[in-house]
């Protein structure tokens, strides 16, 4: 179960974390998550240079080390990379001790300011100490690429009818979005820039 629309309510309880950018009407800031992955990072690397769209790139630390030179891509082409843990942990099932050395454990392969946690989820204990250096990076919008209850065109109904200027958006670059990624992003993109909007990167 999950929402594709942030709640009002939510944002405000956890107003320490980032869930969109009000301040930049617009732009729309497109992020994806679990990455880098062969064969789909680059797609989306290609999908975005199309509209000289930037973006934020969270991803998994050993990742990173399996991928050095997709990784690289993602930076050259002048997009956001950002710390999503080293191997992906579920804050809710980890001990602090532990989900904050996977955490330090990602920083030591590549250095972010920003932090997002894998699932949404997190202890108190746990972003208490990742916010004394870092971003938390939330959402506003959930495409729902990774769900395989819903349809391609149910994962672009998501982003077209919930996005709107201001908004982070969560995709995913990994094997499991893969089908509803490459049908809805370039969709996503030609929507959006029709409507005049540009696609940041989070700072």
């Amino acid at each position: 179960m999950y929402l594709v629309k942030t709640p009002y309510l939510i944002k405000k309880y956890f107003s320490k974390f980032v869930w969109d950018v009000p301040k930049l009407p617009h732009s729309i800031f497109l992020t994806f998550d679990d990455g880098p992955t062969p064969g789909i990072t680059e797609f989306v690397l290609e999908e975005l240079d199309k509209y000289q769209a930037k973006a934020s790139f969270f991803c998994i630390g050993e990742r990173v080390e399996k991928h050095p030179d997709l990784f690289e891509q993602i930076k050259t082409q002048g997009h956001i990379i950002a710390n999503h843990t080293y191997s992906h942990l579920n804050g809710k099932k980890t001990s602090k001790e532990g989900y904050l050395a996977d955490f330090k454990k990602c920083e030591k392969v590549f250095s972010s300011k920003l932090f997002r946690p894998p699932y949404g989820k997190i202890t108190k204990a746990q972003y208490d100490e990742v916010l004394k250096t870092h971003q938390i990076i939330m959402w506003d919008v959930l495409s729902g690429d990774f769900d395989v209850a819903i349809s391609k065109e149910g994962c672009w109904k998501n982003v077209r009818e919930n996005t709107k200027g201001g908004s982070i958006v969560v995709f995913h670059d990994s094997e499991k979005a893969e089908e509803k990624l490459f049908y809805t992003l370039p969709k996503t993109l030609e929507h959006f820039s029709k409507k005049g909007f540009r696609f940041e990167s989070i700072q």
